[in-house]
């Protein structure tokens, strides 16, 4: 205490001393002020601490700008609440057979319940173990990744640490793969945002389905299938674990192209499974003994022969919905496809075109040509080569072995051999003679033997439609759609000839001339321009029944020079026929641009009593839940009510009540209400514009019918055994040959011509070269058909008569008197010189088709993969004309 009380006493000694001499300046012994001990660290401190609580504030604000910018441009995942993914759109001919499938990706959605546990399990322990646990990204992964990238990569690629639903964010939403900092961060936004918004079993049934997996395969499900042909349920545990390979590198990792890779990584994932207790080890050890073999699938294509047909559904779909639906909003289309018919039409113009190709020309050489051939040994080079791309299917290639007689082909796998036909040899002598070793394409026959095939330079089209709902049932658009995509039944714009006259006759028969009436068949001249008839003869006053069906040019321009113009154009538009019509008189020939669908229509209009046809190739558009989002339109499906029978006639003894007539100016009483016991019967409700009148086009397939039976078209009507109806038609110089005819419920056109026009021959008109074609694909379309006979108006007299060349008979309106020809205009029924003002004329009559250019309707643009159409050339001389010939 002593000690304690001593100290403190000599501390405030000291302390008064201090306090004395620091106030006593004057003191010598006093010393210099000193500041506040740690100052200037105090003040250091403080500037760093301000610096760093503005750079901490303006990070803040910077970090909050940048986040609202980010979230700003973030896109909703309120569009997964009902996720659909791009599915298959299916195509289905009339018959419910799948005719073509339509996607970008190919993909198979499957619900999450039926995807098996093993596949869903695989999927987690590879690509997310945590994925039922995390709230969107997992920090622990990128923790543990951003460790391993650091320390352990050495410039090898970053180890990922997405989450499964940073990976739908990524794939979904943000539609991009790019490595850097933002998309980054929006994709782990995103992913906390989607886990707020949907359940982990929805966002992982998400996943599952919309996965690449490569192959072109989209989805667990299309997977399976392409890499081992079965259904998910079947997959096994190692089976599962290749497929939950691949999200990693799908082209790396795909067993197809790279199966040792496939195989590491496949045992990888079963090691994961394992790890995450999926599977025990000793099954992960059992599963890696199974070897990995792929097992592909053969996928999907057209029905056979459908391509042409299949793809102007595409293209019709793309135009109504756009690609992105049409391809992958999972339609479902519901065509008017007649298989059976279009396998046959697509078979028969093949024997027409080569038939032609034989006759009009000569064998045009190999393939190519095979030094060293010997009899044995040529299997090896003959399978290097490749087959032109127009091949059919049904032909092989094939190799001239020494001697010159025999062939051998590769089929199968096997080596065959075979003697060529004598009739080849021969036809092929006459051009280039066969020598070993020559490439050639040979057709196999029954007998043991080929024959020799070659692909026709000349091209056609076909197609066949139902007269009364413009259906099509059968399109055939070229030689090969392997070769050509391009479309010659809806896309070439080709000159109708002849077979363009019956409009004109249309538009006649509508202002009341009868199929008896007269015009001069006699030389006419405009200017430079002297149309002929086919035969080069004239035959004085002719009837319009025999001018159509021996078709006459020179009635034909008398004809339409009495109506004018602009009422054959207006006729020929109104049907389809032709967008637009220059108003000159080679148009009434067939001096204009038509496709081979247009006509079919028009010629439908006609034969199904003047009701216009509109082609349809789909009768309706489903969508993936099933509901109709398109129906054909012009024909509708109805009710009526139907009264029942009429009672017993009344006693003629009982009193009858005269029925009161109302007087002038009452009031109109309301419609009268249902008789009593009528009953609801199918009725059909047609709004298609009418053309013309059921008379007048009862007279034109009267005279029509003609054609067939005795007139240009009876090549086309052999063997056929009911009512048939047609118009041959060629245009100038042979460059077009076309049969148009129909039955009462089906009409068939067929043309044939070079994709450059040309001519296809001297005589080459459209009775010789499409009529034969014709009548073989209809005696196919009606070999199923009731035989059924055109139906004749209520307001149609039939009568025969004597044209003055043969015994007729047609149908007469009720002011018309059958057989006679009455005065038009007054001067003896089209007989006096034409004159100007007779034409309907509103332009300068052409005299050759090159000086018609300006005025025809526009071509169709070709595109690469077509063969150009050229300008046509000026006919050779104006003896014959422009426009139809025969």
């Amino acid at each position: 205490m002593g000690a304690t009380n001593g100290s403190f006493q000599c501390y405030a000694v000291c302390m008064t001393r201090r306090s004395i001499r620091s106030r006593n300046p004057q003191d010598p012994r006093a010393s210099v002020p000193r500041g506040p001990r740690f100052r200037r660290f105090r003040q250091s401190l403080a500037i760093v601490a301000g610096v760093g609580l503005v750079g901490v504030a303006g990070a803040g604000i910077l970090g909050w700008t940048t986040y609202a910018k980010l979230v700003a441009d973030l896109p909703s995942v309120d569009s997964l609440r009902a996720y659909q993914p791009p599915t298959v759109s299916r195509i289905y001919a009339s018959d419910d057979r799948l005719m073509a499938q339509l996607a970008n990706e190919r993909r198979i959605f499957v619900p999450l319940e039926a995807i098996p546990d093993r596949v869903k399990r695989a999927f987690l322990a590879t690509e997310d173990h945590n994925f039922y646990t995390h709230g969107g990204v997992d920090v622990m992964a990128i923790a543990r990744a951003g460790v391993t990238d650091v320390f352990a990569r050495h410039g090898r690629r970053a180890v990922g640490a997405s989450t499964i639903t940073q990976q739908v964010a990524r794939g979904m939403l943000l539609n991009s793969n790019a490595r850097t900092l933002d998309r980054k961060i929006k994709e782990a936004l995103l992913a906390v945002k989607m886990e707020q918004v949907l359940s982990k079993d929805k966002i992982l049934e998400i996943y599952l389905n919309w996965a690449d997996l490569g192959n072109g395969s989209f989805g667990v499900a299309a997977a399976a299938q392409t890499y081992f042909n079965k259904p998910l349920d079947q997959l096994n545990d190692a089976e599962a674990a290749s497929l939950a390979a691949l999200p990693k590198s799908p082209t790396h990792y795909n067993p197809f192209l790279h199966p040792d890779a496939a195989l590491m990584r496949r045992n990888l994932v079963l090691d994961l499974m394992a790890d995450n207790g999926v599977i025990s080890r000793e099954q992960a050890q059992e599963d890696k003994k199974e070897p990995l073999v792929p097992q592909k699938k053969q996928r999907f294509g057209p029905l056979p022969d459908s391509e042409w047909f299949g793809a102007e559904v595409r293209r019709q779909l793309i135009s109504l919905y756009g690609q992105d639906r049409a391809l992958q909003g999972g339609l479902e289309v519901h065509t008017s496809l007649d298989q059976p018919l279009q396998v046959s039409a697509t078979k028969l113009l093949h024997e027409g075109l080569m038939d032609y190709d034989r006759s009009r020309g000569g064998w045009r050489g190999p393939v190519i040509h095979l030094d060293g051939i010997d009899a044995e040994g040529w299997e090896e080079s003959l399978d290097k080569v490749s087959g032109p791309a127009g091949m059919l299917r049904e032909w092989r290639l094939g190799v001239i072995l020494p001697g010159g007689t025999h062939v051998g082909w590769n089929e199968e796998g096997q080596a065959k051999t075979g003697p060529l036909l004598a009739t080849d040899i021969a036809w092929a002598r006459r051009m280039h003679p066969l020598r070993a070793g020559d490439v050639i394409m040979i057709e196999p026959q029954e007998s043991g033997s080929v024959a020799l095939r070659q692909i026709p330079q000349v091209e056609g089209a076909v197609v066949t439609m139902d007269v009364h709902t413009g259906r099509v049932l059968a399109m055939v658009g070229g030689w090969s759609f392997h070769e050509s995509q391009f479309n010659r039944a809806t896309q070439a714009l080709r000159q109708p000839g002849s077979s363009f006259k019956p409009f004109v006759y249309l538009a006649a028969m509508e202002q009341g001339i009868s199929p008896s009436e007269k015009f001069d068949d006699s030389p006419v001249s405009y200017g430079d321009w002297h149309p002929k008839n086919y035969e080069h003869d004239n035959w004085g006053p002719t009837t319009l029944h025999d001018a159509l069906r021996e078709s006459r040019n020179l009635v034909t321009i008398r004809v339409a020079a009495h109506l004018g113009m602009k009422a054959v154009a207006d006729t020929a538009i109104k049907a389809g026929l032709v967008d637009e019509m220059p108003h000159v008189l080679p148009a009434a020939l067939g001096a204009v641009e038509t496709t081979v669908l247009k006509e079919t229509a028009a010629y439908a209009t006609i034969a199904n009593g003047g009701h216009v046809v509109s082609p349809t190739l789909v009768d309706d558009v489903q969508d993936r839940l099933g509901n109709i989002i398109w129906r054909a339109p012009g024909l509708a499906l109805g009710t009526t009510l139907q009264a029942p029978p009429a009672p017993p006639a009344a006693d003629p003894s009982s009193p009858t009540i005269a029925p009161v007539t109302p007087e002038v100016g009452a009031t109109t009483a309301p419609p009268a209400a249902p008789v009593a016991g009528s009953i609801s019967v199918p009725s059909i409700t047609d709004s298609r514009p009418v053309l013309a009148s059921e008379a007048s086009s009862y007279q034109i397939v009267a005279m029509l019918k003609d054609v067939i039976a005795n007139g240009t078209g009876r090549m086309a009507g052999a063997g056929i055994d009911r009512p048939i109806a047609g118009k041959t038609g060629t245009s100038q110089d042979f460059h077009d040959a076309w049969f148009a005819g129909f039955s009462p419920d089906i009409v068939t056109i067929v043309w044939v011509g070079f994709d450059t026009p040309q001519t296809l021959g001297r005589n080459a008109d459209g009775a010789r070269i499409a009529g034969p074609i014709w009548n073989k694909i209809m005696k196919v379309a009606l070999a199923n058909r009731p035989k059924l006979d055109f139906r004749v108006p209520a307001d149609i007299t039939l009568a025969s008569y004597n044209t003055g060349r043969i015994t007729a008979t047609d149908g007469f309106k009720a002011d018309q008197v059958p057989g006679a020809s009455v005065a038009l205009h007054g001067f003896g029924a089209g007989t006096e010189a034409l004159t100007a003002a007779d034409t309907g004329a509103d332009a300068v009559i052409s005299d050759s088709e090159s000086d018609m250019t300006d005025t025809s309707a526009p071509s169709v643009g070709s595109s690469p993969n077509t063969k150009p159409q050229a300008q046509k050339p000026a006919a050779s001389d104006g003896d014959i004309g422009v426009g139809g010939l025969y």
